[in-house]
């Protein structure tokens, strides 16, 4: 009865590849070098496309759009605030119109406005960076955000100022979990809390009134910088920057926004420039880059994936035509297809293992690196053994044609070739 040995001579395979080290090292380095870029690579990906598609806080995303005003008449400030309210009357009547709100900015935009905020006015204190979404409407109903503490504004909040005059800011506000948690880091609730916009003595005190679980900021920066949020309740004048964002009945979007627009141009004495864009679109936009780099790198992956495999075919092809005299000395001798066909698979297997070995240190070692440079996450153990089955299998799955090649060999072949 053959034993496990004749079938795993590992000693033999030792002594036979250390004989003839130099292609073997060369592709146990290759393997090495691929898994360091795949393990990363594919960290990167996750890490990325996950990012993408984290929620905005904005509910049925494809049935919110956003209306921007351009309105070539001069007017007053109290004609402003007039003819803001005339527009909002206006694309409420449209059919299909569920929500109308003023606002300055949107999540994922890429366009709007940031402000210091403080956990106290002077001294020692905890403090960030919030995106501001100015608005007399409820971007909670619009938005569809989810209130966690606390109400929506009602009309008696909402402050009308000109933005060209000096005033404080209303002292009602609605956060976002994220900016409670970075200003209060200690609470579990953050309603009726007083923090600052600014710092000193010029600085504007607000208490909070409500908490929103997630709304992103107009630049939805990675991690929770991205979330760090503040609702305010202005209408402003002199304001050529703010807009409007409608939601639509479901599936009614695309009609709905070509109706506004007629409507809107129809109600207005003098030509107005509309510009229309939709949450997907602002989606799209600012995620652009992120799955192109997601795409490039698999690009990347698949490629070193082919290249190590062909190595691996290449190499292992060399070997059975080196050792054709030996494989026919074994057969002879009455070894069977399946010891020669295991011999060359366990031969790559502990070639991958090697490899493999390498390409963990190197991947750890690259992952530091791009830990210092793009300040990501450390590379979970879990892509190094993935990526280590993955080229455990490759290696089989590339050495299995040559070595059914080599089983073939039959003994007076092999001895008629030398």
């Amino acid at each position: 009865m053959n034993s496990i040995h004749s079938y795993f001579p590992i000693k033999p395979i030792l002594l036979a590849l250390l004989r003839n080290k130099t292609g073997p090292l060369l592709v146990a380095l290759q393997i090495a070098l691929s898994l360091a870029i795949l393990s990363n690579a594919i960290y990167l990906v996750n890490q990325r496309l996950t990012m993408a598609a984290r929620p905005s806080g904005i509910a049925q995303e494809q049935d919110v759009f956003y209306l921007h005003i351009s309105n070539q008449r001069a007017a007053g400030h109290e004609e402003q605030l007039a003819m803001q309210k005339r527009e909002e009357q206006v694309m409420r009547a449209v059919p299909g119109v569920l929500g109308v709100a003023r606002t300055n900015s949107m999540p994922m935009s890429q366009s709007g406005s940031t402000t210091n905020v403080a956990s106290q006015r002077d001294g020692p204190a905890t403090e960030g960076s919030a995106a501001m979404y100015v608005s007399p409407g409820s971007l909670i109903q619009v938005l569809g955000l989810r209130l966690t503490e606390g109400r929506d504004f009602s009309a008696q909040d909402v402050v009308e100022l000109d933005q060209n005059a000096a005033s404080d800011l209303p002292p009602a506000v609605i956060i976002t979990q994220a900016m409670g948690k970075l200003l209060f880091p200690d609470a579990s609730a953050y309603l009726g809390k007083e923090f600052f916009f600014g710092r000193g003595p010029g600085a504007n005190s607000v208490r909070i009134i409500g908490v929103v679980e997630t709304m992103q900021t107009s630049s939805a920066m990675e991690g929770v910088a991205g979330e760090i949020s503040a609702l305010i309740p202005v209408r402003l004048s002199n304001d050529a920057y703010s807009g409007y964002v409608l939601r639509a009945a479901p599936g009614q979007r695309d009609r709905v926004m070509q109706q506004v627009e007629q409507a809107l141009r129809k109600d207005s004495v003098t030509p107005l420039n509309i510009r229309q864009r939709t949450a997907d679109a602002m989606r799209e936009g600012r995620y652009r880059h992120a799955k192109g780099l997601s795409w490039m790198l698999l690009a990347v992956s698949g490629l070193l994936i082919l290249v190590t495999a062909s190595g691996i075919v290449g190499m292992c092809s060399l070997v059975v035509n080196q050792r054709k005299r030996q494989i026919g000395v074994r057969r002879a001798l009455g070894a069977t297809r399946l010891h020669i066909l295991l011999h060359f698979l366990t031969e790559n297997a502990l070639i991958s293992l090697l490899g493999a070995g390498m390409g963990c240190v190197l991947a750890l070692a690259l992952n530091q690196f791009l830990v210092r440079q793009l300040e990501i996450a450390q590379l979970p153990l879990m892509y190094l053994g993935l990526s280590v089955a993955v080229f455990l299998i490759l290696g089989i799955c590339a050495a299995w044609a040559p070595a059914w090649r080599a089983a073939g060999i039959a003994p007076a072949t092999a001895t008629r070739s030398v």
